[in-house]
């Protein structure tokens, strides 16, 4: 099943680095080296996209056509990357009201997408 990433929610990418996750081995297993994309976004979308969470989607457009993203949140093999506070900004709207934008930081794990062609 190829699920593509909702398109409504490309703006969280904006701004997103791609990262290297790496944790060190434990007794009788292989260190974890993931490519990853760390992203810091509003508490609201990540409010809006915490449904998508844990299940692999593939982008098709801009500078990530090609990769498939995995948010994680709760999987206990990516503890160190769960997401995490990413601080708030105090702004005052044009009309000079102050108000407040909590972000958070979140991790996707990257992977390339192989396209299978019949023989």
């Amino acid at each position: 099943m190829r699920r593509m990433w909702p398109e409504e929610f490309n703006a969280v990418f904006n701004g997103a680095e791609e990262v290297m996750l790496e944790s060190p081995a434990e007794a009788g297993e292989a260190p974890l080296h993931r490519k990853a994309l760390r992203a810091r976004i509003t508490m609201e979308d990540y409010e809006r996209i915490w449904p998508l969470a844990e299940m692999r989607f593939r982008l098709g457009e801009g500078n990530l056509a090609g990769k498939a993203v995995t948010l994680i949140t709760t999987n206990p093999h990516y503890h160190a990357w769960h997401p995490k506070d990413g601080g708030s900004v105090e702004s005052v709207s044009d009309s000079g009201r102050h108000f407040k934008t909590d972000y958070i930081v979140v991790h996707f794990l990257l992977d390339d997408v192989k396209e299978t062609s019949p023989a």
